[in-house]
């Protein structure tokens, strides 16, 4: 399904009762609605960051709902797409911590060094923003995010907002490190996202367990 390493990892999760009903009703939603992101993009978070290259988890929430948007990896849009106001206020921060000004979009490069972007729900239905919720993704994504927990050491998890906080309980806190802050959104990220330090908090952890750093820019 993935053509990876994942595949190993979550052979029995894919062939749960649950998740077959997920895919039939994903199916049956791209009959005659819009749905986001299009099927080839739909696992590129695993496709890009394969289970024994993992180094950093950042969760965000649900897809894009826009048209051209969701791609398949957390916060990311593709070149020549507007950037969404969070990834603006991302990039913001990535300046304030670490100087770097970055404006590529597409986050496939920070995937491929080790950063898994995933979402806790894969998919969305054009214009409705949570309206994949509770269909069974948190189900997949919660074991994927405990299966990382449990099988690898020294992960850093980047939890963005209240959604992604209430994750913490699946996460080793013993061996792996855990960076918390309020959500990029317009709504919340002059309550504390920004000046939080994430990037060089990773880096600096990376490099205190020897594992290389991931190059932002």
């Amino acid at each position: 399904m993935f053509n990876n390493s994942w595949d190993d990892i979550l052979i029995d999760e894919i062939n749960k009762e649950y998740f077959i009903k997920l895919k039939e009703f994903i199916i049956n939603e791209r009959k005659n609605k819009k749905i986001y992101p299009p099927v080839q993009d739909l696992f590129n978070a695993f496709k890009l960051t394969e289970f024994n290259n993992i180094k950093v988890v950042i969760l965000g929430q649900d897809p894009y709902h826009e048209e051209n948007e969701a791609m398949g990896l957390a916060f990311s849009v593709r070149e020549g797409i507007k950037m969404p106001p969070s990834l603006l206020n991302i990039f913001k921060e990535l300046y304030n911590d670490l100087g770097i000004r970055r404006t590529k979009t597409d986050l496939s490069d920070w995937a491929k060094q080790g950063v898994f972007l995933l979402n806790t729900v894969l998919t969305v239905e054009e214009g409705k923003p949570n309206s994949h919720k509770d269909k069974g993704w948190e189900i997949f994504t919660d074991e994927v995010i405990s299966k990382i927990s449990k099988l690898k050491d020294n992960v850093v998890f980047i939890l963005w907002g209240n959604n992604a906080r209430e994750k913490q309980q699946l996460i080793d806190k013993e061996k792996h490190c855990i960076i918390c802050s309020p959500h990029p959104s317009p709504f919340s990220a002059n309550k504390g996202f920004f000046d939080s330090k994430p990037f060089s908090k990773t880096n600096k952890y990376l490099e205190s367990k020897n594992i290389s750093k991931i190059n932002f820019n």
